[in-house]
């Protein structure tokens, strides 16, 4: 067996476990908050009938009332299709990982599970895969091997850059999706300076922050000297964590760090949420998709 098909071979193994598990989360659990979560694009009209105690006065349609001489409405019904974009960070920090699993698996599974529940509703869905630059953009489309087909690039697609620029994936996906969609950015927003694109995004689109972290971004244990490299911009340098000042200053930046982003999600008036690579994503989410759909 040559390499390249024990490689295809893996990568289909690997596509179909993830695809097993998110369509039994997104049928069990997801489908219904989803659907009440992300409203279509408003009321389409759909047929008229007979008029029945309760109905308004203002549903009336008099053309046909005339016609028949006795009063029929206009029955509108929700518009449900939607376009669904995935923004997702390819960023070099995505295989940043110390308990569970790494920030690259949890967004994969993720993507999958909201792909899923997706097209349960006959949405589209689309995928952007940013660095620093536009890494691959899959237009818009329904069905089940066209989620496949995201899926397999999540896995298997490696970014050309290793830096993040979240204010050029949002100004790129506004140029490029022109009507209304519902999207979910997935980073770990560690890179500054995106709040307003936010916040321009969010006027045009339904935008949805999904913050990827990572317990060891706060915390760091005693294990002695410890080399460190900046996945993205590949700078070494040493950390003694035997120190506990060491420790308490690196969590003290860390818990800075994320204040500031969870500050500039909320100003920009957004829904986020964010999900950590050690613990279950599922209550956050439905956490998420209720708060929505109570509104």
């Amino acid at each position: 067996m040559s390499n390249s098909t024990k490689n295809t071979q893996e990568l289909l193994k690997k596509v179909r476990k993830i695809e097993i598990k998110s369509k039994g989360l997104s049928n069990q659990i997801f489908s219904g908050e989803y659907h009440s979560a992300f409203k279509g694009r408003g009321m389409a009209f759909s047929e008229v009938r007979e008029y029945q105690m309760g109905d308004e006065i203002r549903s009336i349609d008099w053309n046909v009332t005339a016609r028949f001489n006795s009063p029929f409405v206009k029955v509108f019904e929700e518009e449900r299709e939607m376009t669904v974009m995935l923004l997702v960070d390819m960023s070099a920090s995505k295989a940043f990982g110390s308990k569970k699993q790494l920030k690259q698996d949890l967004v994969t599974e993720l993507c999958a599970v909201l792909a899923f529940s997706a097209i349960q509703n006959n949405d589209k869905v689309g995928v952007l895969f940013f660095s620093d630059q536009i890494e691959k953009f899959i237009p818009p489309k329904k069905g089940k091997s066209h989620i496949l087909m995201i899926i397999r690039e999540l896995i298997n697609f490696t970014p050309e850059h290793k830096g993040t620029d979240i204010k050029e994936a949002l100004r790129y996906f506004t140029l490029a999706i022109k009507r209304r969609c519902t999207a979910f950015l997935i980073s770990d927003f560690l890179n500054e300076g995106f709040e307003d694109e936010l916040k321009i995004a969010n006027k045009k689109h339904d935008l949805i922050a999904l913050q990827i972290f990572d317990q060891r971004e706060i915390e760091m244990p005693n294990v002695g000297l410890v080399q460190f490299e900046d996945a993205e911009t590949g700078e070494v340098r040493w950390f003694d964590t035997s120190k506990e000042k060491n420790r308490i200053a690196y969590k003290a930046n860390g818990l800075k760090k994320h204040g500031a982003i969870r500050e500039a999600l909320r100003r920009s008036g957004i829904d986020f949420t964010k999900l950590a690579t050690h613990e279950s994503y599922i209550q956050p989410l439905m956490t998420l998709f209720k708060r929505r759909g109570s509104r």
